[in-house]
């Protein structure tokens, strides 16, 4: 650089000093100074958003891996199981999220109102044990014989969508799972009457064993009681809101409702006397000898109707036996319920037709059913479906002023639960062992019409939908409880 001209000088008396740097140079090299400071500067910058670019791409690996990892837990959810939004005008609750334990596969058994409920209970223990159910498959192999599966009946999509914030819900296993039960399934029925400490310790170690189990049965297999307050709420909100009729029925049975209050108020009457009811009972109050032989010959005919010798005098006066269209005419009327008042009739064909339905028709002209009210090509879809049937007058009878069953069966419960679930609409519970006696009275000429219609409604003031108690059956324990009463609810959620 020529250090050697520029940096030394000659003094006079000839010593060599340092010369002194020009401005020229200084600015020179103040400028190299700035430019080494800058050059650091941009390196250290580049190497900081270096930095950051590698943090920001170790969290996003972070963040994907942590929803791979929840998409994992969730399944794999095939695109058909997944419910539109647009489907609902509402919002839908936000799905609940949670480590999936396993895959739980039912079959409901009995008639509607029996699956029902047992579809309720299924719900129930599939979310307190974080597993995901699979839409719960119909019985198709009893005695009603009806091929209906659960969006026969059922709207499926609102099923699914309304429990999301619950239980996750799918229409059928993942491709992994279903390749997998195709070889082995591991099927079994869950003990009857259990309480969740049994699903818990039992049920739950062998769906993370099998991680998919399937139940034979679904019927009564959760205690009505002794539960945790937010089970049972579960159960109801399955049950009275989730569980929601297919469009097609419940357009239909919107339908019957408008009819019907077009005309004014109306009573639905559950008229259980139907000829499977009579001959699986062995009631026969009211029978001619050539039906009497009819009703035992169809009883002997299905072998899981395990009670074949039965006495029928004895059965009715301890209150057991469905009451008779005769029996029902005179407590209708021992009620003061309005002569002109429409009565729906609940059932399928009452045995012994006309003749058996003259007193009531007598007593209550206005007396309709589903075929009265509908042309026949609105029902011929439903007609060859007992379930579906079913399902028409469950909706007309939830919507009814007033509810009466003649029978304590599965509709009558589950529809007088709905109706206190709904605010305790009159729905009028007959205890059948008094009104028996009281109508056997009254025939017998000991005591008179008004004595009978006073001593009717006395019998029931307590018995019409109120709110009740819940009656203590001693005795009787849930399974997998550590001892104490079973408690018999009056209705079902």
């Amino acid at each position: 650089m020529g250090f050697s001209e520029a940096r030394f000088e000659e003094t006079e008396g000839g010593e060599m000093k340092e010369k002194p740097y020009s401005n020229k140079m200084s600015l020179k090299y103040i400028s190299m100074a700035k430019a080494e400071k800058l050059k650091s500067l941009i390196l250290a910058r580049i190497q900081v958003a270096r930095l950051n670019l590698w943090v920001t791409r170790a969290l996003s690996m972070l963040m994907l891996l942590g929803i791979t990892m929840q998409l994992k837990s969730l399944g794999e959810t095939v695109s058909s199981s997944r419910t539109p939004t647009s489907t609902f005008s509402y919002p839908l609750p936000p799905e609940r999220v949670y480590e999936n334990n396993g895959y739980l596969m039912v079959s409901s058994n009995g008639g509607l109102n029996q699956m029902r409920s047992g579809i309720c209970d299924m719900v129930t223990v599939a979310r307190f044990l974080n597993v995901t159910l699979i839409v719960p498959e119909l019985d198709n192999t009893s005695f009603w014989n009806d091929y209906s599966q659960f969006a026969d009946i059922f709207d499926v999509e609102y099923f699914i969508a309304s429990l999301r914030d619950e239980v996750r819900i799918l229409k059928e296993l993942p491709p992994q799972q279903k390749e997998k039960v195709a070889e082995s399934l591991f099927s079994m029925p869950p003990i009857s009457w259990s309480n969740m400490t049994y699903y818990y310790n039992v049920i739950l170690p062998r769906i993370q064993t099998n991680e998919v189990v399937h139940f034979q049965k679904t019927d009564a297999r959760l205690a009505n009681n002794g539960l945790p307050v937010e089970v049972q709420k579960l159960r109801c909100r399955v049950n009275y809101e989730a569980l929601r009729f297919a469009p097609p029925i419940q357009a239909l049975a919107e339908k019957i409702v408008r009819i019907l209050r077009d005309k004014g108020p109306f009573l639905v009457l559950h008229l259980r006397y139907e000829m499977d009811m009579i001959a699986f009972s062995g009631c026969n109050e009211g029978c001619n000898e050539q039906e009497i032989d009819e009703l035992t010959k169809m009883r002997y005919a299905y072998p899981w109707w395990k009670e074949k010798v039965i006495d029928s005098v004895q059965k009715r006066l301890a209150g057991l036996c469905p009451l008779t269209p005769e029996e029902t005419a005179l407590t209708l009327r021992a009620f003061g319920i309005d002569h002109n008042i429409q009565v729906y009739i609940a059932a399928g064909d009452i045995y012994g037709g006309e003749r058996r339905l003259a007193t009531l028709r007598a007593a209550y002209p206005n007396l309709v059913k589903k075929e009265t009210l509908l042309p026949s090509s609105e029902l011929d879809p439903f007609r060859n479906h007992s379930n579906q049937m079913a399902a028409l007058d469950y909706y007309v009878a939830v919507q009814s002023e007033t509810f009466v069953p003649t029978n304590g069966g599965n509709m009558a419960k589950v529809v007088e639960g709905h109706r206190r679930y709904l605010g305790f609409k009159k729905t009028i519970l007959l205890d059948r062992k008094a009104v028996v006696d009281l109508v056997d009275l009254y025939k017998a000429g000991s005591i008179s019409w008004d004595k009978f219609s006073s001593e009717m409604k006395e019998a029931h003031a307590d018995r019409m939908g109120n709110p009740v108690e819940r009656l203590v059956i001693p005795g009787h324990r849930a399974n997998g409880s550590s001892g104490g009463l079973r408690l018999r609810e009056l209705f079902i959620c």
